[in-house]
């Protein structure tokens, strides 16, 4: 039994948005994003949030996420100039891990032109040891979490 091809997402399955603007650079010689641009706007689109909320401090935080996990589905090119709008959701809040899932659109389209996910699992910056979420981070995260699926405390 073969299972069924992914197929793109509406934009009401997504939580909060970021506009990323595309850069000469991105495109590859085909004459559209190369597929490895991708996997950076999903990073910026999360970690801008995160930012943004004050539960991140890149420079000078004691706990910091690392990507354990990453994937991407493509369904329709982006290129150089144009305008992407990243969707993001939480899928799951483990106790040191959460999934995240973005959706990338160009901008006004209604559909995702491509869609993934990235695992972070949360650690001393010290130690590099997992460490339990911090409890403001769970609390930004809530209101990202997709409805069909719960957080595990």
């Amino acid at each position: 039994m073969s299972t069924p091809r992914p197929q793109p997402e509406q934009r009401n399955a997504y939580r909060a948005f970021r506009t990323i603007t595309t850069r000469w650079m991105d495109n590859d010689q085909y004459g559209h994003v190369n597929n490895v641009v991708y996997y950076s706007w999903f990073d910026t689109a999360v970690n801008a949030y995160l930012i943004e909320q004050g539960v991140l401090d890149v420079t000078h935080g004691e706990v910091i996420g690392l990507v354990v996990e990453t994937q991407c589905q493509y369904f329709a090119p982006l290129a150089f100039p144009q305008n992407i709008e990243a969707g993001i959701r939480v899928a799951h809040i483990g106790s040191s891990s959460v999934r995240y899932e973005v959706g990338l659109f160009a901008e006004g389209t209604p559909t995702t032109a491509a869609r993934g996910h990235f695992v972070h699992v949360y650690v001393d910056r010290a130690s590099q040891r997992p460490v339990p979420l911090p409890p403001q981070l769970k609390a930004v995260l809530q209101p990202l979490l997709a409805g069909r699926v719960k957080a595990h405390e």
